[in-house]
């Protein structure tokens, strides 16, 4: 039974973490649960106890993953269940989006849901019989407590183990079917991409922008479709399509319409960092006013992206400004200017008891940091009032931008030049007070899936927008990422052709590394997207060693990852394990994704 008084560990005690490399896995390290890290000898542990294994996927950034870190691992009567009935590991989704994937299929064809934190449960050899996301501390919303999951799921594999392994069986046949080609490989052509099309466009939300209703993310890769859409003049760019608000319109029109909607809904939102700059993960309702506030270094990226290509497609010089303001925030925030290179991500929360307060203001916030003639044009502008969004604290402001600069002005009676220069004033002194405020941990490993997308976005944006200063630091970051993950292997296959011999890393560097870890392999993204960003190198600057990492990245994901024994064709996320790997749980499980 739970107790009504939480007994929570002290600070003097650590676990397994304290030696993991992850900002998230050290961030349980003083938790009461006796966490492992994903590794053959914690699965060796279960197997030999014969106890089932609880296994945590979440992220530093995750604030849900902070709350029940806190309400359940931090409690000592929860812990002392886990320790007594399973073997716990824990997982950093962003070091590890191997297993993550894995487990998230898992999940999702056993629960219908996914997401972090994620919760799942394992026999001793690590296939999933049952999990989820977040459990509550107590029975609340439809939702068990976590006490009686973590009950009633080591009572099922002590009494009802034909049934779990049965339920673990039929997930393991769920991922490898869900994650398997079917079919031969055929040159899809445009009709496919003109189908893709009219589907996002049957998703999109004429009103306020972006696809689908609530919880709404940027849909970074439809955008750009869509743009390429609106610069093509071709038979699928003629093609009627009929919506809702527009009742019928070629699609290379209503593509446009979308677009431009879209990119500036979500710049005037809350969901964009009206003081800072770059965007916030997503928003919890359909128009993008309040959002999640984590801010991430892949979503930015693309959405730097985004910004520049519809300002290279439609000239419209707000599309320009947002741009530049990405690179200004990632510059401050996420970037080592030092070294070169891009950091991961930035928190939501400072602490637990707030909701984004590092990014929210109270009236009188504002007006400690204006003077009384600049706190009704920043009222006015951002829309801060005595009652705002938030619902921890009503009095919290999402700053946002609902009038054009064109009315206040006529309602001042003022120039826009005018307002403007005086609404750069309100900004900075906005943002100076701001900078005051306790941050949100920035988590500074550097990771080269995401550093690449982030080297692509600058070099794209400094061509575009004329930034020298954006080339220079893009080139800096990829020269870094190709001489510290891109080396020749210690140990290569026997029989490895010669671009085999390279072998290319997950994670460049660890942030505040106190502990250690192993070199983790790249994944497929991170050898395509690196690759990529090379050969953007290559054409921005035609320096041939760009051209030439970017082909010998390309012939190794080749011959590490493409599906050459079957007629179906396409890539795997990872390599096959070499003889004598193991491969744990469901990472058997071969994904083209």
């Amino acid at each position: 039974m739970m107790s009504n008084q939480t007994e929570r560990a002290g600070e003097g005690t650590t676990n397994a973490l304290e030696s993991a490399a992850s900002s998230y896995l050290r961030s349980a390290r003083h938790q009461p649960v006796e966490w492992n890290e994903w590794s053959d000898a914690a699965f060796d542990r279960a197997s030999q106890q014969d106890k089932p294994t609880l296994l945590d996927i979440g992220a530093v950034w995750c604030h849900w993953c902070h709350v029940m870190d806190r309400e359940s691992y931090e409690d000592v009567a929860t812990a002392n269940l886990i320790n007594q009935h399973f073997i716990a590991i824990k997982v950093d989704r962003d070091e590890r989006p191997d297993v993550d994937a894995r487990y998230q299929a898992a999940v999702s064809a056993l629960s219908g849901q996914g997401g972090w934190p994620l919760t799942a449960f394992l026999t001793p050899d690590g296939k999933p019989y049952f999990g989820g996301t977040y459990f509550p501390p107590e029975d609340r919303h439809g939702r068990p407590s976590f006490q009686r999951v973590l009950l009633t799921m080591a009572d099922a594999f002590r009494n009802r183990r034909t049934e779990v392994e049965q339920s673990a069986l039929s997930v393991m046949s769920a991922i490898e079917h869900n994650e398997s080609f079917s079919g031969r490989a055929t040159n899809p052509g445009p009709e496919l991409v003109r189908k893709i099309a009219l589907s996002a466009m049957k998703s999109a939300d004429l009103r306020n922008g972006g696809f689908g209703s609530q919880p709404k993310f940027p849909n970074c890769s439809a955008i750009d479709l869509l743009i390429d859409l609106v610069t093509r003049c071709d038979a699928q760019a003629a093609t009627t399509v009929k919506l809702k608000e527009m009742e019928s319109a070629p699609l290379a029109e209503a593509a446009r319409h979308v677009v431009r909607l879209t990119l500036n809904k979500m710049a005037r939102g809350g969901v964009c960092d009206q003081l800072a700059g770059g965007f916030h993960r997503y928003s919890v309702d359909d128009n993008w006013l309040v959002p999640h506030f984590e801010k991430m270094a892949y979503d930015n990226s693309e959405l730097l992206g985004n910004y520049v290509h519809a300002y290279l497609t439609f000239g419209d010089e707000e599309f320009a400004r947002v741009a530049r303001e990405i690179i200004r925030w990632i510059d401050q925030c996420l970037s080592d200017r030092a070294q070169g290179g891009f950091y991961a991500s930035q928190d939501a929360d400072v602490t637990l008891d707030d909701d984004g307060d590092y990014f929210t203001w109270t009236l009188d916030e504002a007006a400690e940091a204006l003077s009384e003639d600049e706190l009704p044009l920043a009222s006015y502008y951002y829309n801060i009032g005595e009652i705002g969004q938030m619902q921890h604290n009503v009095a919290k402001n999402v700053l946002h931008r609902k009038r054009e600069i064109e009315a206040m002005a006529q309602r001042a009676g003022l120039s826009v030049v005018e307002v403007e220069a005086r609404l750069d004033v309100v900004k900075e002194k906005l943002y100076a007070a701001r900078l005051k405020r306790p941050t949100p941990y920035i988590d500074r490993t550097i990771y080269v899936a995401w550093n690449a997308l982030c080297i692509s976005a600058y070099i794209e944006a400094a061509r575009a927008l004329d930034l020298p200063d954006a080339l220079a630091f893009a080139l800096k970051s990829l020269d870094r990422v190709l001489a510290t993950a891109w080396t020749v292997s210690a140990q290569t296959r026997e029989g490895a052709q010669a671009e085999a011999r390279r072998t290319l890393a997950h994670v460049v560097a660890y942030g505040e590394q106190a502990g250690t870890a192993p070199q983790l392999p790249g994944v497929l993204d991170d050898y395509i997207l690196l690759g990529h960003a090379a050969l953007d190198a290559w054409q921005a600057t035609g320096e041939m060693r760009y051209y030439t990492a970017a082909s010998e990245l390309m012939d190794s994901a080749l011959a590490r990852f493409c599906d050459s024994d079957s007629e179906v064709g396409g890539f795997f996320d990872i390599e096959s394990p070499t003889e004598g790997q193991r491969a744990l749980g469901v990472m058997a499980a071969r994904r083209k994704p």
